[in-house]
């Protein structure tokens, strides 16, 4: 139902960036036809030029009244990109944004009250089709429309629905910020490995596979984190040594993380205003 609705009435992609095109590349592999979508995006890519060949409209005329527009364009660009969709406002299509730190109430005063406006934080994970994107509507939202966000939104990893727009800061703090907190981890796990006498490159091979590996139990395996950690600790052993120091309650990633966490969500606050 959803791609027969996006289908007939129109898809408009503003901002067709790394999230953008990992996004399109999804819907057409799910079967949104070509000739439905139509980007805006000042520089395209080769590879969204190259789609003109199958049909889809770039920089060209928007339809009238698209069933969904997607705005995937950086918060600093949207005070100038966000005008050209006014026409579209108070009408039947459905925006939604996966600009970070724009909340709802932004896209309202430029659009409409009346405008059905999804805001939506997916993170770069989606680029592989393993992201996460937790979603907030407007009152002019109808479960259809949720449900076709969702099944968009789908195409590039799982979808989780808030309860308030206020929720969206401390989510952008953990999944939207959150991979480059994984990326550190990397990071730092393979410099001590090569402080331990590893070469940089077996270094890395490993704390990438580790973290990966660990990432994939986790999500798929019944037990919670706790458990999963606790299996690999055994009493007095080597992990149980390195636990010591990464669980101190004073000096351990508790504490780290909790600070990083805070700092991104009230940075988000801040840009939100």
């Amino acid at each position: 139902m959803t791609l027969e609705r996006v289908n007939t009435g129109g898809l408009v992609l503003l901002g067709c960036g790394k999230m953008g095109s990992a996004m399109l590349q999804g819907w057409l592999s799910q079967g949104v036809k070509p000739p439905s979508v139509t980007i805006l995006d000042p520089s395209p890519s080769d590879w969204v030029q190259a789609l003109q060949a199958d049909g889809v409209g770039v920089n060209g005329d928007l339809p009238p009244a698209p069933a969904v527009c997607i705005v995937a364009v950086k918060p600093q660009m949207m005070g100038d990109a966000l005008p050209r969709l006014q026409a579209m406002g108070n009408g039947s299509t459905v925006f939604i944004s996966v600009a970070a730190g724009t909340p709802i109430a932004a896209f309202e005063a430029v659009l409409g009250d009346k405008t059905p406006i999804i805001r939506a934080m997916p993170n770069t994970p989606a680029a592989v089709s393993k992201g996460i994107t937790a979603l907030i509507g407007n009152a002019n939202i109808s479960e259809a429309d949720m449900q076709m966000a969702e099944n968009l939104l789908q195409a590039v990893g799982q979808t989780v629905r808030l309860e308030d727009e206020g929720q969206m800061d401390a989510v952008t703090a953990v999944s939207g910020s959150g991979p480059a907190y994984v990326f550190h981890l990397i990071e730092t796990l393979a410099a001590a490995g090569e402080a331990e006498g590893l070469s940089g490159a077996l270094s890395l091979k490993l704390a990438r596979a580790t973290v990966a590996g660990a990432g994939a139990l986790a999500e798929q395996a019944e037990e919670d984190p706790a458990q999963l950690r606790r299996n690999v600790t055994s009493p007095a052993g080597t992990t149980a040594a390195a636990l010591e120091v990464l669980m101190d309650a004073e000096t351990g990633f508790p504490p780290l993380l909790r600070r990083g966490v805070k700092a991104a969500a009230d940075r988000s606050r801040e840009l939100a205003k």
